[in-house]
């Protein structure tokens, strides 16, 4: 029997967005579409630049993830997505983008068998782009207005606009989607012009694996011979001394050539302290555009071209309390239409108010006690999980790596970048001046706890409720 593949997606994307890092979904998995299902057998299918990579080093991913939604007989059948009804390019409806020298000759890639970690991981091919990240797809408003601008300005006429472009936000608000927008447009309409999009992490794996294998030519050829480099990431460079000394090398070898360089970051270059001094100066030598946290207005309209791309039917009202409960990024807001869409499924209950009220009042709390708090504190937080776990607040600043400890100050940071407004970096300030990279790993250690143990969620669900509790 075939079933409905719309409400079993949904639940799939959420299960793989907890088993893996963002950077990591939104590059490999986030361009997965979904094909038939018939009784345990989900077809999935992978746009060719990724599928080889996909099914060598994330196809236990996926089964998991199946087994964990249609049960334990659960298989992925992975396929070419030209196989699919129809398949999906980039597209701007803009016009062609201003004349330009043209691209730099470029060496034929040798081709590598898939089944080759090592090979698909240097392939001069490998450099996927999200093809749902376009600029059509991106919703604009007043936060994130002139980053949009400047990064179509750059996608238009590269290396000519602003070099370095380079964008700072907290995660989630859309910078990944912009630096794949850049990238779809001038593979669409740059006349040839070779694009390569890397992470930071990405990048220092195949440079320490080129010192290791003493292969360094061939990474340096890999990528100085863009004309297009775009970096998501670049607040992870810190401290990586050799790393850091590469990209300074990589950097100065293609602003030379008039290539265009983009990149992201959590914090302008000035607060990335323990950057080298060279590379803060070389970041912020071009334009800086920040993108805040989504106005109402943005966020109705980030979930109703959410819920139009992924065919849900939900009624405007069922959208508009969910844009007026969750403010945060707009990672977390599709996540929170997600939850209610699976909740539905899962329950057999039509998409109304009151079931969206339901699941947002146990990830939130209660909207009328939320509104009359005011913003939650970190030392509310920190006093409320010290109490709930049965211990000081000393303890857990402290610099005890004790079971009993971590997990309470995991949840108390979780918490903190979930109800407050304060950056990674002042967050690790707060808990014992610990940096913002052990908060960050703090953070994703707790979410993919508490989705995927009952009392790990029961716990922040009751710590919640009482932070949202009432003013005091």
């Amino acid at each position: 029997m075939t079933l409905d593949a719309a409400p079993i997606w949904t639940r799939l994307q959420a299960e793989l967005r907890h088993r893996v890092p963002e950077s990591t979904y939104d590059v490999w998995l986030a361009p997965l579409r979904p094909g038939p299902t018939e009784g345990d057998r989900l077809v999935v299918f992978a746009p060719p630049e990724v599928r080889g990579w996909v099914a060598q080093r994330f196809a236990g991913v996926l089964e998991e993830a199946a087994r964990t939604v249609l049960g334990a007989n659960a298989q992925i059948e992975l396929r070419d997505e030209g196989e699919a009804p129809t398949a999906h390019a980039p597209h701007h409806a803009s016009h062609a983008p201003a004349s330009r020298a043209p691209a730099r000759t470029q060496s034929p890639a040798t081709s590598a068998p898939q089944d080759d970690p090592r090979a698909a991981l240097f392939s001069d091919d490998v450099s996927p782009l999200n093809p749902k990240f376009t600029f059509e797809q991106f919703v604009i408003g007043d936060a994130n207005r002139f980053a949009h601008a400047a990064a179509l300005a750059v996608a238009e006429n590269p290396g000519n606009a602003y070099n370095p472009l380079f964008v700072v936000g907290p995660p989630g608000v859309g910078k990944t989607h912009l630096l794949h927008s850049i990238g779809n447009y001038v593979r669409a309409y740059g006349g040839g012009l070779s694009v390569r999009y890397t992470t930071v992490e990405r990048f220092t794996n195949e440079f320490l694996e080129a010192l290791k294998t003493r292969d360094v030519d061939a990474f340096k050829h890999r990528y100085r011979r863009n004309d297009v480099l775009l970096i998501d990431d670049v607040q992870f460079l810190e401290s990586k001394v050799k790393t850091e000394e590469e990209f300074f090398h990589t950097f100065n070898a293609l602003h030379e050539t008039g290539s265009q360089l983009v990149l992201t970051s959590d914090r302008p270059p000035r607060d990335i302290e323990k950057l080298d001094e060279r590379l803060r100066q070389r970041f912020g030598s071009g334009l800086v555009v920040d993108i805040r946290e989504p106005d109402p207005a943005t966020r109705l309209t980030v979930l109703r071209k959410r819920a139009h791309h992924d065919g849900i039917a939900v009624d405007d009202a069922v959208l508009q309390l969910i844009a007026e409960r969750v403010t945060g990024n707009i990672r977390a807001l599709e996540a929170a239409l997600i939850r209610v869409v699976a909740y539905a499924s899962l329950t057999g209950r039509t998409i109304d108010p009151a079931l969206a009220d339901d699941v947002l009042t146990q990830l939130y709390g209660r909207a009328t006690a939320r509104a009359a708090a005011g913003p939650p504190t970190v030392e509310r937080i920190q006093e409320l999980v010290a109490e709930a776990f049965d211990i000081t607040r000393e303890e857990l600043l402290s610099a005890s790596r004790a079971a009993r400890v971590a997990w309470p100050r995991q949840v108390a940071m979780y918490l903190t970048r979930e109800h407050t407004h304060e950056t990674l970096p002042a967050i690790g300030r707060q808990f014992g001046g610990r940096d913002h990279s052990t908060v960050l790993h703090a953070c994703k250690r707790a979410a993919d706890r508490i989705g995927t143990d009952p009392d790990a969620y029961d716990a922040v669900a009751s710590i919640t409720a009482r932070l949202t509790e009432h003013a005091v």
